[in-house]
């Protein structure tokens, strides 16, 4: 059974092995009032990547813990981010895990960041590289040392920062998946290449899918993020939506169709 805390009473214990070794995984959840429109997509993914760690933990009971924090933290006309952090839990030291132990799970809440301009977001590329491990792939585990990395080269007007693997793709931004409207369809980087394959990635592409757009899943080049090529760049992220990119390091871009029209996807989630 897991254990809950909350983080505006108390933090995690000191042996815990999230805090060791980011031996765990979170969910960044979007709430308006005391409802989360994509609930059930996060707390689906939380258990599959969870059993992938072999952390176990049932949906109900982090249902009945997100509940709780709705209406804990929740009020009319409140927008706001449900975290929920979950680790294998406390005990033993040194990498290896020992037995018996049970999962924590830290619940907090924060203000959402504010929405980005409709007209567009301006972006760039990182010199940071990311590599993802087959093992964890798509996976949002507590090590996000590269991310965290990327980020610190955000400045000034710049929203985003694109990351390449060693093999040159474009792979996803610090907090975002990226989509990306060619003469051909959309395209978006596979899941097996990404380090997170994020909640609103998954309801984009599903949505694409019902409306029938050309749609695959297919490594990213520089090349075709060029403005005589690319027709529209889209960043997608659950707290903020689907974010369109108008220029790219330096270089305006086109948008032809607008990703969250076509998806029937409001950018605020509404």
């Amino acid at each position: 059974m897991v254990k809950r805390f909350w983080a505006d009473e108390t933090g995690l214990p000191a042996a815990d092995r999230g805090l060791a070794y980011g031996d765990g995984l979170f969910e960044t959840i979007r709430a308006e009032g005391s409802s989360a429109p994509w609930l059930d997509y996060h707390l689906a993914r939380l258990v599959r990547d969870a059993a992938r760690l072999g952390i176990e933990v049932r949906q109900d009971e982090l249902l009945a813990a997100s509940r709780e924090a709705l209406e804990r933290y929740g009020s009319p006309g409140k927008v706001w981010v449900l975290k929920l952090i979950l680790t294998r839990g406390a005990g033993g030291r040194g990498y290896r895990p020992g037995g018996g132990m049970e999962p924590n799970l830290l619940v907090s809440c924060s203000d959402a960041p504010p929405m980005p301009d409709s007209a567009g977001v301006v972006a760039g590329f990182s010199s940071v590289l990311l590599t993802v491990n087959p093992l964890l792939a798509g996976i949002k585990s507590l090590n996000r040392l590269e991310q965290v990395m990327a980020a610190r080269e955000l400045s000034g007007d710049c929203f985003e920062v694109l990351m390449a693997d060693a093999a040159g793709h474009i792979v996803e931004g610090t907090r975002t998946n990226l989509f990306v409207l060619t003469d051909e369809g959309w395209i978006t980087p596979p899941a097996n290449s990404v380090a997170v394959a994020g909640v609103m990635r998954q309801l984009v592409i599903e949505r694409l899918q019902q409306a029938g757009e050309p749609f695959r899943e297919a490594p990213i080049t520089r090349e075709q993020l060029q403005p005589e090529v690319c027709r529209g760049l889209y960043l997608t992220n659950s707290v903020l939506g689907v974010v369109r990119v108008r220029n790219l390091a330096g270089q305006d871009l086109p948008a032809e169709r607008c990703l969250a029209t076509i998806c029937h996807l409001s950018t605020t989630l509404e």
